[in-house]
């Protein structure tokens, strides 16, 4: 249900059926956003002691970590209306439009409270200002200022708590990220082994499943192989896994079809229609036969689960499937058995074939960015020693 305003989008308290039940994974980042609906439920129990009520909190993290699904759980768990507005929404093509859309936003929120605001992609209005006055970043830094001044404005008996999500926070202007106006930055990381078999359980319950496994069983072999995968790609794995089941008029969904989901999130679909000669599959068979050996002999690399030469739609004739170790500490030996790894398909082209192709392309552009990597930020190198480059993605120059 949309309030009364037309523009802003106000879901009323009975309408946020969401709860931190919902939310699969993420268990630290609920325990830190658990206060904000204590805040909001009583905040006279704060107020006694003399603690003020956050302004916000900034949620961080990779892409379909779930963010705005944490932001909605907070209101559903607290009881209040839920404002949402994308950060795009503010950014118009004349001047002072997207000012006039903060205020508006700001005094709807006031007449709504208790209530939470929610920014998603807050980076497209709060980037870094930087003093240029072109005609081009003036709309921007316009709005940016006036979210500023209304967060400023929030008085602490209004209780207007704004939750903002990001998932690039260093481009951030350093006046939105201060204590006074999101007090709090609450880091959502992709899920742990744990957090991703809590994922599949969720996601697993409305799918009619074959008698293989119970869904505890299904959910517990799923996160084992889906490693470094978003709440959203796990999503999206059980629903291709439906979907490849019903095509087949198949009356369950069962591990094929996890299996096969599983390739083609990570691969893309089968090219049925591209027919390679025997020369060229056993050119392929070898190159990966390669990354599979170094895979399995080697302490450092990740230890192989699947070895095909089927072609794919994202671009690969065949590809080696990966087990990553999700230990947070590499080491300088680890790095180097995951370079020789990713060398060992065209190596091993050179051995069989005595020349190589250009299906190492991929190969070669990881190996170059671990080994920069490597040097420039890491200090691995012990002819530069102990540098740390920490290099912007959009940077037109490197150091």
């Amino acid at each position: 249900m949309t309030g009364t305003n037309t523009e802003i989008n106000v879901v009323d308290p009975e309408n946020v059926k969401e709860r931190f039940s919902s939310v699969a994974g993420l268990s630290s980042s609920k325990q830190e956003i658990q206060e904000f609906v204590e805040f909001l439920k009583n905040p006279k129990k704060y107020e006694r002691m003399g603690a003020k009520i956050p302004k916000g909190s900034l949620l961080v993290g990779p892409p379909g970590t779930g963010k705005t699904l944490l932001a909605k759980a907070t209101a559903g768990e607290a009881g209040v209306p839920f404002i949402s507005i994308s950060g795009s929404e503010f950014v118009e093509m004349f001047v002072g439009l997207g000012a006039k859309r903060v205020r508006k936003l700001f005094q709807v929120a006031k007449e709504k409270s208790p209530c939470i605001i929610f920014i998603d992609e807050i980076d497209a209005v709060g980037k870094k200002r930087d003093g240029n006055s072109m005609r081009g970043n003036d709309e921007r830094d316009q709005t940016l200022n006036q979210l500023l001044v209304e967060m400023d404005g929030i008085g602490s008996d209004e209780n207007v708590i704004v939750l903002a999500a990001t998932n690039l926070q260093d481009s951030l202007d350093k006046a939105l990220t201060r204590p006074g106006r999101f007090d709090r930055i609450i880091d959502c990381p992709l899920p742990t082994i744990q957090e991703r078999e809590d994922i599949f359980k969720i996601h697993l319950k409305p799918l009619k499943l074959a008698k293989d496994f119970s869904i505890d069983g299904y959910a517990k072999r799923l996160a084992s192989l889906s490693p470094g995968y978003s709440g959203a790609e796990i999503r999206n794995i059980c629903n291709e896994a439906a979907i490849l089941a019903a095509r087949e008029n198949a009356r369950y969904v069962n591990s094929k079809h996890f299996e096969d989901a599983n390739d083609r999130v990570l691969a893309g679909l089968k090219r049925d229609t591209m027919k390679l000669t025997p020369e060229e599959l056993k050119r392929v068979a070898y190159h990966e036969a390669g990354h599979a050996i170094c895979g399995w002999f080697l302490k450092g690399s990740d230890p192989v689960l699947k070895v095909t030469i089927i072609p794919r739609s994202k671009g690969s004739l065949g590809f080696s499937q990966h087990l990553p170790n999700e230990f947070k500490l590499t080491t300088k030996e680890d790095f180097e058995d995951r370079l020789v790894t990713l060398l060992a398909g065209r190596a091993s082209e050179q051995v069989f074939f005595n020349n190589f192709t250009n299906g190492a392309s991929d190969d070669l552009r990881k190996v170059t960015n671990i080994a920069y990597h490597m040097i420039a930020s890491l200090g691995m190198s012990e002819k530069l020693g102990h540098i740390g480059y920490q290099l912007d993605d959009n940077s037109f120059t490197k150091p």
